[in-house]
């Protein structure tokens, strides 16, 4: 009788999702906090663009330096660094008095919030075969979303019933609870107890990749290395505007009273995490279908990019839902975006690189998220002067709507097949 596959690999995403969530609320409590900080601190909107820049600046080298650590010394141990030093600094956040204060605070976080995703995809790649690996990846990175979503609703209850800083001491507390169950129950499949040959082999089955090991320099020289690159550099900052810039829109365009909990953002998110997680599975379901897994991927990845063009017209929304609606779908066609491309990682290159590659992929988005901002802030600044706020969004909605058209139609021009690395292409 053929021996049953287990289901602990289902357990390893529940651990990913909510270090995600955890991950997104952290970063997210600023953003909702604008407001009231401005206010009491005295900030412009290029202040706030700098307090941004500090985070992803600094989330940028954070990558870098946990993308190639983490391929080092694994998975579990690279998470429990990176999560102890992101908390210990989203509580930090409590003690700063100035914006240089907060930027260095930021600065910390996003060192720290930087091997999130390293170690998730290498997790990932470790314990699921490849069909269910985007599926996967959709549930934990839908954790974003949720994180995204419970803070507009947690934070202000916070900021109400304690203040400021007590809502980023008890937000930022919440890792080390996370953290307990991470040593308890995570190990690589062929160090886990009650693993079964069984395991193993349904892990195993598609993984043809060449295991041999990629000098981390020769990384940059490879065509699909800038296909993870490329998407990361031109749609990270589009999630990062969402992130902390749709509060203040909301309530500069529509008078959303920020201190009270806002089912709009909520809503908002959750649907995020549908398109998180409907795009982790349909590339997926085109492989069961017998699709190549290079073109499920590009396909649906092509979908989501004319998903987001909707968003442009948020210009003409003439009320808060009305908004709501066209932001969510661009949101989510971007979670969806984001559980392919960083899928794609683990389809052209073998495990021992993956939280390299993924490392290297983020500090490009990084980059990309520290400019961004510099022109949001600007763009912003310049429209509020001449009393037309609302002129600066419609900008950028437009730059948020065609960017992952432009990343997709660049990653086809580099690598029209995502040929796994060592194997021969057929372009």
């Amino acid at each position: 009788m053929k021996e049953k596959v287990g289901n602990f690999r289902w357990v390893v995403v529940a651990l990913l999702f909510f270090a995600t969530t955890i991950n997104y609320l952290d970063r997210q409590v600023i953003g909702l906090l604008k407001p009231t900080l401005e206010k009491e601190l005295n900030w412009s909107e290029t202040d706030y663009s700098f307090i941004v820049m500090c985070f992803t600046a600094s989330y940028a080298v954070g990558l870098l330096f946990f993308g190639k650590i983490i391929d080092q010394i694994g998975s579990k141990l690279g998470y429990t660094i990176s999560i102890i030093i992101w908390s210990i600094a989203a509580m930090f956040h409590a003690l700063a008095k100035t914006s240089f204060g907060f930027g260095a605070a930021r600065a910390v976080l996003g060192l720290g919030e930087a091997g999130n995703f390293p170690a998730a995809i290498k997790s990932i790649a470790e314990w699921f075969p490849k069909k269910e690996r985007a599926f996967a990846t959709g549930i934990f990175n839908s954790g974003a979303n949720i994180g995204a979503m419970v803070a507009p609703i947690m934070v202000p209850w916070l900021l109400g019933a304690y203040g400021w800083q007590e809502a980023f001491i008890i937000t930022g507390a919440i890792g080390f609870i996370w953290l307990i169950f991470w040593w308890i129950f995570y190990e690589i499949p062929s160090k886990k107890k009650g693993v079964s040959q069984a395991d193993l082999d349904y892990i195993l089955e598609d993984d043809h990749v060449d295991n041999t090991p990629i000098a981390w320099k020769k990384l940059f020289t490879i065509p699909q290395t800038w296909v993870f690159i490329v998407g990361k550099f031109f749609t990270d900052p589009i999630w990062w505007f969402f992130l902390f810039w749709l509060p203040s829109y909301f309530s500069s365009t529509f008078s959303l009273d920020l201190k009270k909990p806002s089912i709009h953002l909520a809503v908002l998110f959750t649907c995020t995490s549908i398109g998180s997680i409907g795009g982790g599975y349909i590339p997926g379901w085109l492989m069961r279908k017998g699709w190549p897994v290079y073109k499920a991927r590009k396909t649906a990845m092509l979908f989501f990019a004319l998903l987001a063009l909707p968003i442009i017209s948020a210009r003409w929304a003439t009320d808060i839902w009305q908004a709501v609606i066209l932001i969510s779908i661009a949101a989510s066609a971007h979670q969806a975006w984001s559980a392919n491309i960083f899928t794609s990682v683990s389809d052209m290159f073998p495990k021992n690189a993956i939280s390299s590659v993924v490392g290297i992929g983020g500090l490009a988005g990084s980059l990309g998220g520290v400019i961004f901002p510099y022109f949001i802030g600007i763009i912003l600044d310049t429209y509020k002067a001449n009393d037309n706020l609302s002129g600066g969004y419609n900008l950028i909605f437009l730059i948020c709507g065609s960017a992952y058209l432009l990343a997709w139609l660049l990653i086809h021009f580099i690598s029209p097949r995502m040929s796994p690395v060592g194997k021969p292409s057929k372009e």
